[in-house]
């Protein structure tokens, strides 16, 4: 019988969606893959690296990565997209 983790797809990588990558990696319920624009690629690689620099301070073993290809992301068990609304409507 062989296990393997399940992989959660965190599609952007603000405040919220970078603290709910956290959790997930913190309580060891998934490895989680954060994906964002181009334009955030070097942010979200930050937001990944905090994460597993505290892994081992808080006791939780969780990978987590950036991938910028979406190819990467096909068995991703749970996939989890924000969308930004700005105050008093919609952003574009």
């Amino acid at each position: 019988m062989s296990f393997k983790r399940r992989k959660v797809l965190i599609i952007g990588s603000g405040f919220t969606r970078a603290t709910t990558a956290y959790m997930i990696a913190e309580k060891e319920l998934a490895d989680v893959v954060l994906v964002d624009i181009p334009d955030m690629e070097k942010p979200t690689q930050g937001n990944a690296l905090d994460m597993l620099e505290a892994s081992p301070v808080m006791r939780f073993d969780a990978g987590v990565k950036v991938i910028a290809d979406y190819k990467d992301t096909e068995d991703s068990e749970l996939v989890s997209i924000t969308i930004d609304v700005a105050v008093g409507g919609f952003s574009t």
